[in-house]
């Protein structure tokens, strides 16, 4: 019998160009298309030999497929979206998907939170693989040891970053509520999509939900260091265990060493050593990712010495302080911007890792959250921790309501108040132009948004290979 043809709407995002390879790899037709493709998922489609047609339009949905599954950035109005309702296509979300073709046969293990999930996930699997289990995985990112952001393999464990932003236009529902988890690893929760959540309680509802999920033979690991993680787990029906720095935490990190090189630590369970540490990545919130994982991992029954070679030679995600290029001495680093406090961990592991050094940072207000006002005061403080800062008009203004949008102008007049040289310049092509020239060897230039961002990533190293070293 021939397999289902499946169309992706909104196929280029990370989780959308995912689950495109997963149903490939169980031997369905599968075709995708979105408005725009960009790297690394337009590369990543282009190898999996899927076809990705730009930019929407009804004709995309010739010859007619069986399933069509509807991208969470889709709405009413979407030529291909009205075209699956008025011929009524089989339509599905993501979530559904992965419940339905995925999940019912697997035990998913979600790791959830506003900060840390794609990291935390990726090293999860990455033990997981050293460990011999063969797990399936889903990320939200490129998995650099896997080169990969899925993969479906033998092993019963399906891990899975559990994203709380909305599941479709008929589904406003956070994703991870179709995921069926048996375990939960928790890391923050904080105020963040505030296109749809209107304020912290409205979040912490979500997980709560979440927690509620996971049953009584299940396990959930959650830090410490935040009140509203502890409130959300405060009525689990499963097991909780604790991580952090706090003395009372069940998995404590102590002695941490952030190193220009390498980071340490040691990591106490119960309060007695457990195990010592050491991998390439900077920061210390990606040593609390790095712990969560550990502590996850030890209640499957991996070993301590097998989770240590692991997270040694662990390689991190693409977009999560990754180096993209050096030239002429100057360093630059993309981060997946998309949140103040993600910005201040993000600027605080440069410093460490590269001390003594001019630091830059280059941001574009891109996230739902970041291109509102919300956060006006947080960002601000976020970014003054660069020595320089250059900051991006706000991606598709006319999105946001022109009372809840950031203010850029007042962002870089607040910075500048505190002495910090700041400058507003209005896309990454100006901004290239404008900071070439200045870029000094030694600086080190963070990149912060979680999207092309006109394609800076390449225009400025281009731009620089052609000026005169300073």
């Amino acid at each position: 019998m021939e397999k289902q043809h499946i169309h992706l709407i909104g196929i280029c995002g990370t989780a959308m160009a995912s689950l495109a390879g997963m149903l490939k790899q169980l031997g369905y037709k599968v075709t995708g298309s979105d408005a725009a493709a960009y790297p690394p998922m337009s590369d990543f489609l282009r190898a999996l030999s899927i076809p990705v047609s730009q930019p929407f339009d009804e004709n995309n949905l010739q010859p007619r497929p069986d399933v069509v599954v509807v991208g969470n950035a889709i709405s009413r109005g979407n030529v291909e979206l009205e075209q699956v309702l008025d011929e009524r296509i089989a339509m599905r979300s993501l979530p559904q998907v992965l419940q339905e073709y995925f999940l019912r046969t697997r035990e998913p293990i979600v790791v959830a939170g506003t900060h840390g999930k794609t990291t935390t996930t990726s090293m999860l699997a990455w033990i997981f693989q050293v460990a011999g289990l063969e797990p399936s995985f889903l990320i939200g990112g490129i998995a650099e040891n896997f080169g990969s952001s899925f993969a479906l393999r033998q092993g019963k464990h399906f891990i899975i970053e559990g994203d709380e932003y909305d599941t479709a236009f008929f589904d406003k529902g956070p994703k991870f509520l179709h995921y069926m988890p048996r375990t939960v690893l928790l890391t923050h929760v904080e105020f963040d999509h505030a296109d749809i959540y209107a304020d912290l309680e409205a979040v912490k509802t979500s997980f709560k939900r979440l927690i509620n999920l996971v049953p009584r033979r299940g396990k959930i690991v959650a830090f410490d260091g935040s009140a509203a993680v502890k409130e959300c787990v405060s009525k689990a029906f499963a097991p909780v265990e604790f991580y952090g720095f706090s003395p009372e935490a069940a998995w404590r990190i102590a002695e941490l060493e952030l190193l220009p090189e390498h980071t340490r630590w040691k990591l106490l369970r119960n309060g007695k050593l457990w195990g010592e540490f050491e991998y390439p990545l900077a920061g210390a919130y990606n040593v609390l990712n790095a712990t969560g994982a550990a502590a996850i991992a030890a209640h499957y029954g991996i070993e301590q010495s097998v989770i240590a070679q692991a997270l040694a030679t662990f390689k991190s995600v693409k977009r999560r302080l990754e180096v993209r290029d050096e030239v002429n001495g100057i360093t630059i680093i993309d981060d997946f911007a998309h949140h103040p406090t993600a910005i201040a961990a993000t600027l605080e592991a440069v410093r460490t890792r590269y001390p003594g050094r001019r630091l830059w940072a280059v941001f574009e207000p891109r996230s739902n959250t970041l291109r509102r006002k919300i956060f006006q005061k947080d960002l601000v403080a976020s970014l003054a921790m660069a020595d320089e800062i250059v900051v991006a008009g706000v991606f598709h203004p006319e999105a946001v309501p022109e009372a809840e949008r950031l203010d850029t102008a007042a962002v870089v007049a607040a910075l500048r108040r505190q002495k910090k040289p700041a400058r507003e310049l209005p896309d990454a092509d100006a901004i290239v132009a404008a900071i070439a020239s200045q870029l000094l060897s030694g600086d080190v230039v963070v990149i912060l948004s979680n999207g092309a961002f006109g394609n800076i990533y390449e225009k400025l190293p281009q731009r620089l290979r052609s000026e005169v070293p300073a």
